[in-house]
C-alpha cells in the first residue's frame, strides 16, 4: 500500500480542499481519502508536507503520440488527406507510446490526454483517451473511442482546394457531413429491417459503423470550429440529426457565449498561447475561457499539442485566470471538467475512493509559472520523482 500524507489536497470533488489530508492507495486505486485516516503498518509513505496535491492533469484535445514531436512526415499520422470523409480511422492505430511529447507531458503532471486526428478532413476519425504512462498503447487506453472528429472552417477547404477536390467552400464541408449522417441513417435502417431476414443484411461498412456511434449517442461529434459562424454551423447540423456535440477550439466562443450556454454544449478551448497563424484566428483572445465560464458553459482548456507543448497546459490556465477566468474554475478546466466532457470521470479527474490513483504533487499552485511538478503517480505507481 502507498500512502500520501500531508499537503493541501484539491480533490475536485464534493469533498473540496483537504488541508493536511491522507490518501491511501492500493492496487492502482484510491482506497481512502480524508483527514486523520489511519495509515496501515508497512505502507510506503510519501510525505507531502505543505505541498499542493491534485488529480493528474487532463488535456482534452491534443495530437500527442499520433503527431510525434521532433520528426517530420515519418511521425505525422494525424491527417489522412486522401479523402475528406474518413470516419473509420482509429487513432489507436497511429499512436507511438515512445513519442517524447508524452514523456514531457508525464513529467509535467499531465497523466491523461484525449488525442486524435487533425482538422484536414470533414470527418477525420475516432479520438481516444489514454494515460501518458505506458509501453503498449492497448494498455494505456482509458476509453476508446471518445468521439468522432469533425472539422469546419478553413482547414478542410484549404486542403482539398489544393487537390482541386470538394470541399472547397464552407457549404461543401457542411454538405459532406450531412451526407455522411444520411448514409449512416440509411445503413442503420437497412440493418434494422434485416434483423429478421439475414439475407437482406447490408455488407459491413466500417465508415458507417463509426458514424452510427454518433447517431446513437454513444459518442459525441467533436467539432473543430474557430469562427462564430462555423461554431453555429456545427451546432445547426448536430441539432438537425439529434446528436451530441463538443466544441473544439471555440476561438470566437466569447462572441456567442450566451447561445452556447443556453444549449448546454461543452467547449474545449484553445490553444490560447499562440499567434494568429491564420485568418480565422484574427479575433483570438485570452478572455475567451473566462467569458464562456462566466456564461455557464462547461469548459476545458487544451494545448492542441504540438501547437503548445503538453507540459505547459497548467500555464495556459494561469494566463486564462489573469484574463478573467474565475480562480475557482481554474483547476476544473484541466481535471474534472475534461474528464466529464470526454466521458472518463468514472476513473479520473478527481481524487475519490475507487478512482484511478493518478495524483500529482506540486511545489505550489500548478497554474503559476514558478511551480514545479515534483512527483507523479499513475495507476498507483510513483513514476516521476522517485528519488
Amino acid at each position: 500500500m502507498l500512502a500520501i500524507k500531508g499537503g493541501k489536497v484539491f480533490t475536485m470533488s464534493k469533498a473540496g480542499v483537504i488541508d493536511g489530508g491522507i490518501i491511501l492507495i492500493e492496487n492502482g486505486k484510491i482506497k481512502a481519502i480524508g483527514k486523520d485516516l489511519a495509515i496501515p503498518e508497512g505502507a510506503q509513505v510519501i510525505s507531502a508536507g505543505r505541498k499542493v496535491i491534485t488529480p493528474g492533469i487532463i488535456d482534452a484535445h491534443c495530437h500527442a503520440g499520433i503527431g510525434e514531436e521532433g520528426i517530420g512526415f515519418e511521425g505525422r499520422d494525424y491527417n489522412e488527406v486522401s479523402d475528406p470523409v474518413t470516419p473509420h480511422l482509429r487513432t489507436i492505430d497511429g499512436i507511438n507510446p515512445e513519442d517524447v511529447g508524452l514523456q514531457d507531458a508525464l513529467h509535467g503532471g499531465i497523466t491523461t490526454i484525449c488525442t486524435g486526428p487533425g482538422s484536414a478532413n470533414v470527418i477525420g476519425g475516432e479520438m481516444v483517451a489514454i494515460k501518458t504512462y505506458g509501453r503498449v498503447i492497448d494498455e494505456m487506453i482509458i476509453k476508446n473511442p471518445v468521439g468522432l472528429k469533425s472539422a469546419f472552417g478553413e482547414n478542410p477547404k484549404r486542403v482539398y482546394a489544393e487537390q482541386k477536390k470538394s470541399p472547397m467552400t464552407r457549404m461543401a464541408t457542411a454538405a459532406h457531413l450531412r451526407e455522411a449522417f444520411v448514409k449512416a441513417q440509411n445503413y442503420l435502417n437497412k440493418m434494422e429491417r434485416a434483423k429478421n431476414d439475414p439475407e437482406k443484411m447490408p455488407d459491413r461498412d466500417l465508415r458507417m459503423e463509426a458514424v452510427i456511434r454518433v447517431l446513437k449517442g454513444e459518442i459525441p461529434l467533436r467539432a473543430h470550429a474557430h469562427r462564430a459562424d462555423d461554431i453555429l454551423t456545427a451546432i445547426r447540423i448536430a441539432e438537425e440529426f439529434g446528436v451530441k456535440i463538443v466544441l473544439e477550439h471555440c476561438t470566437e466562443g466569447h462572441k456567442i457565449a450566451d447561445i452556447i450556454a443556453a444549449k448546454k454544449i461543452p467547449a474545449i478551448v484553445g490553444p490560447t498561447l499562440t499567434t494568429r497563424s491564420k485568418y480565422e484566428l484574427k479575433d483570438r483572445s485570452l478572455i475567451t475561457p473566462g467569458v464562456l465560464a462566466k456564461a455557464g458553459v462547461k469548459i476545458a482548456i487544451m494545448t492542441d499539442h504540438p501547437v503548445i507543448p503538453l507540459h505547459l497546459l497548467p500555464i495556459a490556465v494561469g494566463v486564462a485566470v489573469r484574463e478573467g477566468l474565475p480562480k475557482e474554475d481554474a483547476l476544473k478546466t484541466i481535471t474534472i471538467n475534461p474528464a466529464e466532457i470526454i466521458g472518463v470521470a468514472d476513473r479520473v479527474g478527481s481524487l475519490e475512493k475507487g478512482k484511478d490513483a493518478d495524483i500529482v504533487i506540486w511545489s505550489g499552485d500548478p497554474t503559476e509559472t514558478a511551480t514545479k511538478c515534483e512527483k507523479v503517480i499513475v495507476n498507483g505507481e510513483l513514476v516521476v520523482g522517485k528519488k
